[in-house]
């Protein structure tokens, strides 16, 4: 099957669903199949590349606009791929790319089109009221969209309205780079000799709707360590409330660090926090990250797929969005609990290596092609 991708960028250019795009490309060659990548340059250079296997198209881009890369060539390539002496079988899209949508609709290429909906659009509301009348149009045309969990389809404006023509494939992640051995034991033993009470690991951008200050607040009635892995618009405000709450020698702020670095504090923890308070949230794959580390989760049971990552009881426990008081509560009862920190831990391991590998996520997206293409 030749399989031709269109999001904004991908990897090495940095973002969660690049990588998505990578991995489910690469898990595609890697089946025998042919994947084309139709994306956005970061300057005004069209660049051809071959990468583990994807043809990647790197076409150049005219400007960008609120994140959008603009490529006045997409569609033109777009329709392209249903001709030559190699067309496409299918179109995967990523949305949200506004202009990657809006290129599909205008290219007309004829081919059976699925899209992955990634997230709602949920802060730009003057762009979402512009663009929702096209949003409806690409939903309706597309063959089939698939979602990253039940609760995305059920919540969604967009995708309830279409419900009957979306599939669920939950994201996967390698789960086989968070093992325990070797170097990685190592470096894990090391930062755990550190503490002498529990870790608590918070991982992401310090942006609004992760919620980190809310964990910061937390932490305050929380007899544990907290680490903040990320960088964002709110780290000055964050240590000025960390002092103000005289919280201090109890929290570390680093740096995004490299993967080998991060897995091991995913593994030395005692528990990840996710405390996201927004719908921008659509998934928490950083969750699973922890999951395959055997480490239990704390996140919020917003109405995306966090809490279907998370399952309350099973692979950690789950909390009220924005409520301070439940999340220390929840943060204090695995803190005092190891052997209730190992059941969760191992459930998690266990989940994550049964439902959430790339090579599940693969085949469940091979049959929504083939039923878009009329196979099944």
């Amino acid at each position: 099957m030749r399989v031709t991708m269109v999001n904004k960028y991908y990897p090495p250019h940095l973002g969660g669903i690049e990588f998505h795009m990578r991995d489910l490309a690469n898990a595609l060659v890697a089946r025998g199949h042919e994947v084309r990548a139709l994306v956005a340059n970061e300057d005004k250079d069209t660049v051809r590349e071959q990468i583990d296997g994807v043809d990647v198209t790197r076409l150049g881009r005219a400007f960008a606009y609120s994140s959008t890369p603009v490529v006045l060539g997409l569609g033109r390539a777009i329709k392209a791929e249903a001709s030559g002496d190699t067309p496409a079988d299918l179109l995967h899209l990523h949305f949200p790319y506004p202009w990657g949508e809006v290129s599909w609709l205008t290219a007309r290429p004829g081919l059976p089109t699925v899209m992955t909906y990634h997230s709602d659009i949920v802060r730009q509301k003057a762009m979402l009221a512009a663009y929702t009348p096209l949003l409806h149009r690409v939903l309706d045309r597309v063959d089939l969209i698939l979602a990253s969990s039940p609760d995305m389809v059920e919540h969604s404006p967009f995708l309830s309205r279409v419900a009957e023509k979306c599939r669920v494939v939950p994201f996967g992640i390698d789960v086989e780079r968070f093992d325990l051995t070797g170097v990685l034991a190592k470096r894990a033993a090391d930062i755990r000799a550190a503490h002498v009470r529990p870790v608590v690991l918070f991982v992401g951008r310090l942006v609004y709707y992760k919620g980190i200050d809310v964990l910061v607040e937390a932490m305050a009635s929380v007899d544990a360590d907290l680490v903040i892995v990320g960088s964002g618009p709110l780290e000055s405000q964050l240590r000025e409330r960390i002092s103000a709450l005289g919280i201090r020698e109890r929290v570390m702020m680093l740096p995004t660090l490299p993967f080998e670095e991060l897995a091991a504090w995913f593994n030395a923890a005692d528990i990840f926090c996710l405390p996201s308070v927004a719908r921008s949230e659509a998934f928490g794959l950083v969750q699973l990250e922890a999951h395959a580390s055997g480490t239990p989760v704390v996140s919020t049971r917003l109405t995306t797929g966090v809490p279907f990552v998370n399952r309350d009881g099973v692979t950690g426990l789950t909390v009220e969005p924005g409520n301070v008081g439940e999340l220390a509560e929840a943060l204090s009862r695995l803190a005092g609990d190891r052997a209730l920190r190992e059941q969760l831990g191992a459930q998690a391991r266990h989940r994550a290596r049964s439902e959430f590998t790339i090579e599940r996520m693969a085949e469940q997206t091979l049959a929504v092609y083939d039923e878009a293409m009329g196979v099944v």
